[in-house]
């Protein structure tokens, strides 16, 4: 039913300053309660089959019994409703069931603010500061755990047959366990689908990695349904290459360009800084795998006297550095760095930057699931220059594209 002028015209008669629309005696709260307890007549009708002081319900078998009080907390602060009562104490009311104390959207808000990064403190301070509602860190725990489920099932859902691109990266938290507080690190499969829609696979917690964890990971993600990836991005993860290689020999592994031009600038002075990234760019900006193999053994000859590391490293990973000139422009652009799932990153670490640390394994993949449901709202759109890219790709593998 619309909400008419007129009808908000009539509501706001007598509201003449904030705290008489939003105050303890506020429009807002006395609405709540009258539209709750309408709605919860309305449910008892329609348990018992007729309207109140209906003659049909005589000699029905089941009659209205009265009401009990009970108070529940509301985005607009506490509410005494009176909830209707059936003789035969069969009714059971779904909009406040019995054992909830809560009306709906209260949850929803308490999970959109800790899926913010805000702590279980700081959700009830600010419950108690803008609804005078009191919460306990308890319950809002309860409620935030009530999520772990749908985690489980998550990381369990079935993925599509082919990945064109699939990013991978981790972050850093510290997390108790066997009571001691120690890094863990998360591991985050970003895929790129055939519609240039960015999704993410799944998310891993190790304190180490190496090939027999990622095979784990791999061996996952097969099992549910991935059979396929055309190139894997990543930062130089251990025992990856070899995992990955197990599981989909077909996989090309491109490894970050941007995360090795960053280790290669580590032991460069501010003062030539500058001229060793310039000289760094004629290597992956080279329209050629030659060229760029010549552009190495310039930068070589130029730099090796006073930074010997930085030429010996794009050697020993050239192998994995040098993918990307197999393909085309288009397809450049988005495997030659993990851009993608870096910000994706930068995201998560903003709201796990408030925690220093979490009470278990279970809080991470609560806080970061959360997080990246409300971030994954955002991907809206395919990746830039994508159709161009998927056309060269099924070109290129034609037969092992599932449209």
């Amino acid at each position: 039913m619309p909400i008419t002028d007129q009808l908000l015209d009539q509501l706001l008669a007598d509201c003449k300053s904030p705290e008489d629309l939003m105050g303890e005696q506020g429009l807002l709260r006395q609405l709540t309660k009258k539209l709750a307890e309408r709605a919860l007549e309305a449910e008892m009708e329609h348990h018992l089959g007729y309207a109140k002081h209906d003659p049909a319900g005589k000699k029905s078998g089941n009659s209205r019994n009265g009401k009990t009080s009970k108070t529940v907390r509301s985005v607009h602060g506490e509410i005494e409703l009176e909830v209707p009562r059936d003789r035969n104490s069969t009714f059971e009311p779904r909009l406040v069931k019995k054992s909830e104390k809560q009306l709906g959207g209260f949850d929803e808000r308490i999970i959109s603010l800790y899926a913010r990064g805000m702590s279980t403190r700081d959700i009830q301070a600010h419950f108690e500061e803008a609804y005078d509602v009191e919460v306990s860190p308890t319950f809002i725990s309860q409620v935030t755990n009530a999520v772990l489920d749908e985690v489980k099932i998550w990381q369990q859902r079935p993925l599509n047959t082919v990945y064109p691109i699939v990013y991978l990266d981790c972050l850093v938290v510290r997390s108790r366990d066997s009571g001691a507080i120690q890094n863990k690190a998360v591991y985050l499969a970003l895929g790129v689908n055939s519609d240039g829609e960015k999704e993410l696979l799944g998310l891993w917690l190790s304190q180490n990695e190496g090939a027999k964890f990622w095979l784990s990971v791999m061996n996952e993600l097969k099992n549910r349904g991935v059979n396929d990836i055309f190139i894997a991005c990543c930062d130089g993860l251990k025992g990856f290459p070899e995992a990955i290689e197990a599981v989909y020999p077909k996989t090309q592994v491109q490894l970050c360009i941007v995360h090795q031009v960053r280790h290669s600038l580590r032991f460069v002075g501010w003062k030539e800084r500058k001229e060793v990234a310039a000289d760094l760019r004629t290597i992956y900006g080279a329209a050629t795998l030659q060229q760029a193999e010549q552009a190495l053994d310039e930068f070589a000859a130029t730099w090796d006297g006073k930074h010997p590391g930085i030429s010996q490293s794009w050697r020993n990973n050239w192998s994995r550095l040098s993918v990307f000139f197999d393909y085309p422009p288009e397809i450049r652009k988005v495997i030659y760095t993990t851009n993608a799932i870096e910000s994706l990153n930068a995201s998560l670490r903003k709201v796990t930057k408030t925690r220093r640390s979490f009470p278990n394994d279970e809080a991470v993949l609560k806080l970061l699931y959360l997080a990246l449901h409300q971030i994954a709202k955002k991907w809206t759109m395919p990746l830039r220059d994508w159709k161009p890219a998927m056309n060269q790709f099924i070109i290129m593998y034609g037969d092992r594209v599932s449209l």
